[in-house]
């Protein structure tokens, strides 16, 4: 897999990796092609002169729990495909498409006409769960998809508008149709962030800050091979928690009753994308249907073409009886439902409701976004393209020790980042390396390149991007990705290296890509108090963000959040010397930049942080 050369309608320079298009005359099933010049032409009102006001206003008034806006200080205001443009003019490739909700990308004609379409028959919007044609059309659809043994007498259940509220419905659903209480749920395991979600989780910093509990839950080892829980890896390991799990559930001594229900991700997304290994699901079915236990699969990440099969329990051929289903299924817009075998129906009226379930045009955008990628067999081009694109990025890894392991199923792939200097354990994995991952994003966004983080440590580069990339656009976020782990390595200094204590802190300069400019920044920053008082704030240990808002000249303000690590926060000067905190460094066409001292002040101990800051000539 090699870099596209720059084409007129395809561009993959740093500058402008991706266009918004030319004339709008054709369809293609990327939803790019040449549709996007209408798009191009529209102004949002928004400037490169506004992102910092916006940036800053946004920082300041919305919660500590925001997360995305640290890690992506850019403000979007144009979106078509695979290509996110900015308020400055600058254009991105966006792998995380809304954490995997844009099947079909930003924008897709055929989903913007569904949306005009209910709009323009003046039909009522907002219907709680009374009938319409636009849910009825849904409906159908969506069964079109379903594994056929679970469509045949399937019931949908449409929940509040996030996955979180469709996970706990199946819980609900679950517990009354059995009248038992406890679940089987995984290590790594995410199913959201309310409370009963939160319990069949893996994350217990976010349980334990919170005070939520686990409930019934029993936790069982959810295999993987680059960190084994057996310490054997492949096929062994996975056959080793197969029996495990049918040993705990059928001895009597065991302290585990028969449970409502197990729930299973198939493939654990925000855990660090580690697939479930065929032969363990179905061994999981088989235990499960034994025992009279229904078995959830938690579809909202994986689910409509993710993987590259329509469903994520499709690879191993297993049917459900729940299946929890949101994010793609909503064309872009909130959705979630809950789809279940008739059997399971022992609900009453109102047991589960929601005031938002019946969003008609999010209906309208799901159907047509499930049309498509039914009709144009998406999954089946994911599958080919993420193959693709796993393989070229495993071939990074020779010379590369940064690159733990690279796994994924079609076009949900994770590029785990560990300590190169360290030594492996007995099966040959490396510990993670959470600062070096936190580089990693940050350069691959400097390139013009949207990804994210995920995993135990938060150490696993994520790549989510829509299923109609092009072999051209993986091309791209290939080279983007290779050039950001070679730069983040070599400023990196081994783990929990920061630049000082608190409140101290050596800069090191370092040179980013330059976009169109004669030269690419030179970006460094000093402990010591600087030019205008920079401030840098620690969050707590353990945790990481990575996020730049914005200041005047001498007054510019970088948020930091990180614990355990040396984090670094940029903010790239613009022109006239005032630091915006929003260009990418290396992205701008400035002259060969000058560093400026900022000051930092560390309110954890033990964390080193490095402020960056540079001014354009």
């Amino acid at each position: 897999m090699t870099a596209a050369p720059t084409r007129p309608d395809d561009r993959s320079g740093a500058q402008d990796p991706a266009p918004l298009g030319p004339p709008a005359d054709t369809v293609s099933p990327d939803g790019e092609g040449r549709i996007g010049a209408a798009i191009g032409r529209q102004r949002s009102g928004a400037t490169s002169a506004d992102a910092p006001g916006i940036l800053r206003r946004q920082a300041a008034r919305e919660s500590s729990a925001r997360t995305y806006a640290r890690s992506l200080p850019i403000v979007p205001v144009r979106a078509r495909g695979m290509t996110v443009e900015g308020a400055d003019g600058r254009r991105y490739l966006d792998c995380l498409s809304g954490a995997g909700t844009l099947a079909l990308g930003h924008n897709h004609p055929v989903v913007l006409a569904a949306i005009r379409g209910v709009l323009d028959t003046g039909a009522p919007l907002h219907v709680l769960d009374l009938a319409t044609p636009v849910k009825d059309r849904f409906v159908e659809e969506l069964f079109a998809t379903l594994p056929p043994e679970l469509a045949r007498d399937g019931r949908v259940q449409f929940c509040g508008p996030a996955g979180t509220d469709a996970v706990e419905a199946a819980l609900k659903l679950v517990r009354t149709a059995t009248g038992r209480r406890g679940v089987v749920a995984f290590t790594g395991a995410y199913h959201g962030m309310t409370e009963g979600a939160l319990a069949v989780s893996g994350d217990t910093a976010i349980r334990d800050a919170t005070g939520a509990g686990t409930g019934d839950t029993v936790r069982l080892p959810f295999p993987q091979d680059y960190r084994c829980p057996f310490g054997v890896g492949g096929a062994e390991g996975a056959r080793i928690a197969g029996h495990y799990a049918g040993t705990l559930l059928a001895d009597p001594g065991g302290g585990v009753p028969t449970p409502a229900g197990m729930i299973v991700e198939p493939v654990q997304g925000e855990g660090g994308v580690l697939p479930a290994p065929d032969g363990w699901l179905r061994e999981l079915r088989r235990l499960t249907a034994e025992r009279g236990i229904p078995l959830i699969a938690d579809e909202v990440q994986t689910g409509l073409g993710r993987t590259g099969a329509m469903w994520g329990v499709d690879h191993a051929g297993v049917v459900p009886d729940v299946m929890v289903v949101s994010k793609a299924i909503g064309g872009s817009l909130p959705l979630a439902v809950v789809v279940y075998r008739a059997e399971l129906d022992r609900w009453w009226p109102g047991a589960h409701a929601g005031t938002f379930r019946g969003n008609q045009l999010a209906m309208a955008a799901g159907t047509a976004t499930i049309a498509f990628v039914r009709e144009h067999r998406l999954h089946e081009h994911a599958a080919r393209v993420g193959a693709r694109l796993a393989g070229a990025l495993r071939g990074l890894m020779p010379g590369r020790p940064a690159i733990g392991e690279v796994r994924g199923r079609g076009l949900m792939l994770g590029v785990e980042i560990v300590e190169p200097d360290a030594a492996p354990d007995t099966i040959g994995a490396r510990p993670a390396a959470p600062g070096l991952a936190l580089a990693v994003r940050r350069e691959a966004l400097a390139r013009g390149l949207i990804v994210e983080l995920g995993g135990r440590h938060d150490s696993v580069v994520r790549l989510l991007p829509p299923l109609t990339m092009t072999e051209v656009q993986a091309d791209a976020v290939l080279e983007r990705l290779a050039e950001a782990i070679e730069a983040a390595r070599a400023g990196y200094r081994g783990p929990g290296a920061g630049p000082g204590g608190a409140g101290s802190g050596t800069g090191t300069a370092r040179s980013a890509r330059a976009g169109s400019g004669t030269a690419g920044f030179t970006s460094a920053a000093s402990g010591a108090t600087g030019a205008g008082a920079g401030g840098s704030t620690a969050g707590s240990p353990g945790v990481g963000f990575q996020g730049a808002r914005v200041g005047g000249v001498g007054s510019s303000v970088v948020e930091c959040e990180a614990g355990g690590f040396g984090a670094v926060a940029e903010a790239v000067g613009s022109a006239g010397g005032e630091s915006d905190g929003v260009e990418p460094a290396g992205v701008g066409s400035g002259a060969a930049g000058s560093s400026a001292a900022e000051g930092v002040r560390g309110e954890a101990p033990g964390v080193g942080f490095v402020v960056v800051g540079s001014e354009s000539v």
